[in-house]
């Protein structure tokens, strides 16, 4: 994969999208790692937008640059949005923007108002929005999030399923892809990830460890932190994750 943009976009707070930011960039990375000399000479680059929160840009073997889009007075500064837009046009490569929920409207706003997806495409990029819907309570806002992404553009759309929350189902029983709000909008998804609730105890607090640390999956691999046990089942879930990645229509 070259010269692809994909901006993570979600307005609901504390969904996973800088999870979700931080699997995508490894894949990314594992993919130019594995491509030719000049996808090599290319690196990714990595942004994280979010104000408050800005928790992508801690991860230092991603490199990511911080990009504070708002001023002191704590208003959003549509110039800054211009200078993320010229950093990613300047140089050819994978780009992914984290993008905080305190930014999610401001960012989309300019986005359309600009005309930017059609300006990156027209520029040779290859664009995606990743929309993440939980399971649980925040089931209908994530859902709701996902339809009104779908409906303000015409980018193809990743489909995060996050069942941390619980399952991605109504009272009823059915589940979201089940349902009429996914069916109106499915021919846009090129592709959906689960991130599976596995066992809490074991799965789950080897990732959360991860992730407080900061690290990432070769990082871990590299550390003498974590036990062997840690290490493969955080090497199974990386493992489970690329595979879904690399079946979603790029």
């Amino acid at each position: 994969m070259q010269n692809t943009v994909h901006f993570i976009l979600q307005g609901k707070g504390g969904i996973g999208k800088t999870l979700v930011s931080t699997i995508l960039a490894q894949w990314l990375a594992s993919k130019d790692a594995a491509g030719d000399l000049e996808a090599q000479r290319q690196p990714l680059r990595c942004y994280d937008t979010d104000q408050e929160n800005a928790t992508f840009s801690r991860y230092k073997a991603m490199d990511v640059k911080h990009v504070p889009v708002m001023t002191d007075s704590r208003t959003i500064d549509p110039k800054r949005f211009d200078a993320l837009m010229i950093d990613i046009l300047e140089e050819e490569g994978n780009c992914v923007i984290d993008n905080g929920a305190n930014t999610f409207s401001p960012l989309m706003g300019y986005l359309l108002e600009n005309d930017c997806f059609a300006l990156l495409e027209e520029s040779g990029r290859k664009v995606y929005i990743h929309t993440i819907v939980g399971g649980g309570d925040t089931l209908h806002d994530t859902a709701m999030g996902f339809v009104s992404t779908a409906k303000a553009t015409k980018v193809p759309l990743v489909l995060w399923e996050n069942e941390h929350f619980g399952l991605l189902q109504s009272a009823s029983g059915k589940q979201f892809t089940e349902s009429q709000t996914y069916a109106d909008n499915s021919s846009r998804v090129r592709g959906r990830i689960v991130l599976s609730a596995r066992n809490a105890d074991t799965f789950g607090a080897d990732i959360k460890k991860m992730n407080t640390a900061r690290l990432t999956a070769n990082e871990v691999r590299e550390s003498d932190k974590f036990n062997v046990m840690e290490k493969q089942r955080i090497k199974v879930v990386f493992r489970d994750l690329f595979e879904q990645l690399d079946k979603v229509e790029w």
